[in-house]
């Protein structure tokens, strides 16, 4: 590793109304290495990442990129500087194709127009660098979204090999794909540039990060070899603590009781349910103070069989069951009003709505059961949020915050907290703490386990395995949008069975 770092940040200090989200930060980035960004959700990764791309301007310190003092004033500077970001959500344009996107704004000309055959050409060399297996003349969405994150690193790399920000990039992939990128990733790293990682996943960042850099509370807690710091030991430098039964949270599953509230009959009863092309007929039953777990690889209808549960999506064939009485869920209206909340995996664009107030946010289902003729008043909404502000430990505690401000753990809070409010008897939870911090993992996990002892019935969704074991107390297994299994977990429960579950077709 060279010893002079491509960029280093100093002592650099961001504010917000009523908000120190950096203060004093320092960070090193070395030319080809993989470097963790780890924090909780609001420890300040993503200020920092701004920050360094131009987005928000610091308000302190320095930024000094290959020795030189840099002032970052907006994204297009800071990739002529040489530092490139592609996110989550990759923000290429699905309609054009790959070698479109690859030079959207920079094509080769020839006689003042767009010279087609060399973009595709230089494209395809592009490509071929990384060894990578793609059409570059196909349409950019007739492609995986895995795929699409390589074409949003390879344009990245292009416009600028310094530095590349990998910003949650695994979130949606499956392990072969994960594998692929990762692929990409070492290559690049031969190559000398300098990737900054952000996951949540653990496992992810000892798979591939050589160092980390650790903040807390939007402060620097320490610098590390991805080598000389087990994992136990990195969750208790995030979170500030010692966290009970840490290593629990790094992997594993166990019994689980059901709670003494428990009873044997069913709140939800789903027989034979279906939806063409999204999930075959399945049944499924949830009892109060039960969670059940749903486990399947991506695209195996865990979300569809869910929606169907909700009135998101209506059925084709199949009966539903409340408390022993066939209803039509034909809305999520109707599910509401029986009692059944559903936090989407996708809490932006279904969840909550950004332009809104944290306050806001929270009640608006409770205020949407009740109907618009029948207002809560603003002391009965400022009631409302302070008490779940303060029951989630949801930062900031200002509930007139914007809640696109708010930290993804946050906004998973906020979100919860609007149906926790509607005092659910069956709370769905698709993906609740994907793409969050583990302080705010564990907490939602515990919320879970409360409720469950309180006597709701909950169906819980995660592509984590070993969080679902956790958790539930039987779990459906889904194969190819089919419930091939739903099995109990009792003890002999492991995550080798399920997935061997998985792979198979049938209970193993």
């Amino acid at each position: 590793m060279r010893q002079q770092p491509v960029l280093e940040v100093r002592g650099i200090r961001k504010e917000f109304p009523g908000v120190v989200a950096l203060d004093g930060v320092d960070f090193r980035l070395f030319p080809g290495e993989v470097h963790a960004l780890m924090g909780e959700n609001g420890a300040g990764k993503s200020t920092l990442i701004k920050v360094l791309t131009g987005v928000h301007p610091a308000d302190g310190g320095e930024v000094v990129l290959a020795g030189q003092r840099v002032w970052i004033a907006g994204p297009l500077q800071a990739q002529q500087a040489g530092i490139s970001t592609v996110y989550q959500e990759v923000n290429l344009c699905p309609n054009l194709s790959v070698a479109e996107n690859i030079f959207i704004g920079r094509e080769p000309r020839r006689f003042g127009l767009i010279d087609w055959a060399e973009m595709r050409r230089r494209a395809a060399e592009l490509v071929r660098t990384l060894e990578l297996d793609i059409d570059v003349s196909a349409r950019l969405d007739s492609h995986s979204i895995a795929v699409q994150q390589l074409v949003a690193i390879v344009r990245a790399v292009d416009v600028s090999a310094k530095v590349l920000i990998l910003d949650e990039p695994t979130s949606s992939l499956d392990r072969d794909e994960v594998r692929q990128l990762f692929t990409v990733m070492r290559r690049l790293r031969d190559q000398g540039v300098a990737i900054l990682f952000v996951s949540h996943f653990l496992d992810q960042i000892y798979e591939i990060c050589d160092r980390m850099t650790v903040l807390r509370n939007g402060r620097l807690e320490g610098e590390y070899l991805t080598s000389e710091l087990d994992q136990v030991d990195l969750v208790a430098r995030m979170i500030g603590a010692e966290l009970a039964g840490l290593e629990q949270l790094a992997g594993g599953g166990g019994r689980r009781e059901r709670s003494a509230s428990a009873t044997d009959r069913a709140f939800l009863q789903a027989e034979g349910l279906a939806r063409q092309g999204a999930v075959e007929p399945y049944d499924l039953a949830i009892r109060p103070g039960e969670v059940v777990g749903l486990a399947g690889l991506l695209g195996s209808g865990r979300t569809e069989a869910a929606r169907l549960l909700f009135g998101a999506d209506h059925k084709d064939r199949g009966t539903v069951r409340i408390n022993g009485t066939e209803t039509d869920l034909r809305t999520p209206r109707d599910a509401i009003a029986h009692g059944i909340a559903f936090c989407s995996e996708n809490r932006k664009t279904e969840g909550l709505v950004g332009e809104l107030t944290v306050r806001e946010n929270i009640v608006l289902a409770l205020q949407a059961a009740r109907g618009w003729a029948r207002p809560l008043s603003r002391t009965a909404q400022d009631e409302l949020a302070l008490r779940w502000i303060r029951a989630l430990d949801i930062r900031p505690g200002n509930p007139e915050a914007l809640v696109r401000n708010l930290s993804g753990g946050n906004q998973q809070k906020v979100l919860l907290a609007r149906w926790l409010i509607t005092d659910p008897k069956l709370l769905i939870l698709d993906e609740p703490t994907r793409g969050i911090d583990i302080g705010a993992k564990a907490q939602i996990q515990k919320l879970v386990a409360d409720l469950a002892e309180e006597g709701m019935a909950v169906l819980f969704i995660s592509a984590e395995l070993e969080e679902v074991l956790r958790l539930s107390h039987r779990v459906g297994v889904l194969r190819d949008r089919r419930m091939v299994a739903q099995l109990s977990n009792d003890g002999e429960l492991t995550p080798e069975r399920v997935l061997a579950t998985i792979a198979s077709g049938a209970e193993q």
